[in-house]
């Protein structure tokens, strides 16, 4: 089984032994139990190593290459593909080299690496099976994944010069080659926004028109894009209404179902990540994790108990959920910050209160 530096064998089940192959395995075996494949880019996000609205940049063309967005160095990156292909070795799993594409209107290969070596790109871009899995779901799935993206146009927040035409736009643009192009230039002009809200309606449009995009808006504050909507045929809204309006009845009996149902998995991921920072903090008291668990996982709060790490209970994800809790309610951080107190001052200040508080926490 090939690896990055050409290594080909058989090995026994992976015993990870240093703190990096313990992160590595376990984010590759939750990747695998998850979705019946597992690549370098599910273990690198699902360790916290590529911070998932940095990666969405790079799909999107918006950075050279994935170790222009990693949050550690390309060496680290290296040693963590390392440790990996040891442990899909172990594990007897099966390659399958998938298309990796930007969601640009070229259509351009993503590339991983700055020095775009070729053995390195592809071992990034082989994805991993488990040897009995079927061909024909084996094929689906390789499929899937090899699927162009979809183009990306962004709400601008500020007027801008089209790098195509010249001309000053102040509403949509795509981005291309570094250079914002007006939707003229781009060919997109002829579709119309359709806001997100309603998710039949805007499946069913985008199913029902032969060019679409999606419309994503710069959140400052969260410093990441959100999507906003789709831009599509006008006939396809008109028949994804026609179609919505037949089946409203049956869609909001399908939906009170869903509501339900992610009542009962966010119920039980709490408990699952209340029980982690005990696990990691005994001193800590159970009604405290309770809230600690309730605030930062709670559904579409972008905190850090709902990140790829988070919901993965990785131990630094989990840890900085517990020293953001302390910061607010232990320490007096929001009143420094309120009396005109520096952010990063503030928490310089705060930090050996943080400190105590853990280490008392660590205790049994």
């Amino acid at each position: 089984m090939p690896t990055p530096n050409g290594v080909a064998g058989s090995l026994p089940c992976m015993q990870p032994a240093t703190k990096l192959e313990r992160r590595v395995v376990k984010a590759a075996e939750q990747a695998l139990e998850r979705q019946r494949y597992v690549s370098p880019l599910d273990v690198l996000t699902g360790m916290g190593w590529l911070p998932p609205g940095l990666v969405t940049d790079w799909r999107q063309g918006r950075a050279a290459h994935l170790e222009a967005v990693a949050a550690v160095s390309a060496d680290r990156l290296a040693d963590a593909l390392e440790v990996f292909h040891r442990w899909v070795a172990s594990r007897g799993l099966r390659p399958s080299e998938v298309e990796y594409v930007a969601a640009t209107r070229d259509r351009r290969a993503l590339r991983f690496t700055a020095g775009g070596e070729p053995a390195l790109e592809s071992a990034y871009r082989t994805h991993w099976m488990p040897a009995d899995l079927p061909d024909k779901q084996r094929e689906r799935i390789t499929a899937r994944q090899s699927k162009a993206p979809d183009l990306v146009v962004m709400q601008a927040l500020r007027p801008y010069t089209c790098g195509g035409c010249g001309q000053t736009g102040a509403e949509l643009l795509m981005m291309e080659d570094g250079a914002p192009i007006c939707l003229t230039c781009a060919d997109l002009d002829h579709l119309v926004f359709l806001p997100a809200g309603d998710a039949a309606l805007t499946r069913r449009a985008k199913q029902a028109s032969r060019l679409s995009a999606v419309v994503v808006r710069f959140n400052k504050s969260r410093k990441r894009h959100e999507r906003q909507g789709l831009l599509v045929e006008r006939a396809a809204v008109e028949q994804a209404e026609e179609q919505c309006l037949s089946d409203e009845e049956a869609r909001a009996r399908r939906r009170e179902r869903d509501r339900q149902r992610r009542e009962v998995a966010d119920e039980s991921f709490q408990q699952k990540l209340a029980e982690e920072i005990v696990r990691l903090f005994p001193g800590c008291p159970p009604t405290r994790a309770a809230e600690i668990s309730l605030h930062t996982g709670a559904r579409g709060s972008g905190r850090v108990g709902r990140s790829a790490a988070g919901r993965a209970l990785d131990p630094d994800a989990v840890t900085r959920a517990v020293v953001a809790s302390v910061r607010h309610e232990n320490t007096s951080y929001d009143e420094m910050l309120m009396s005109g107190v520096p952010r990063d001052e503030a928490r310089e200040r705060i930090r050996p209160d943080i400190d105590r508080v853990l280490q008392a926490w660590r205790q049994p």
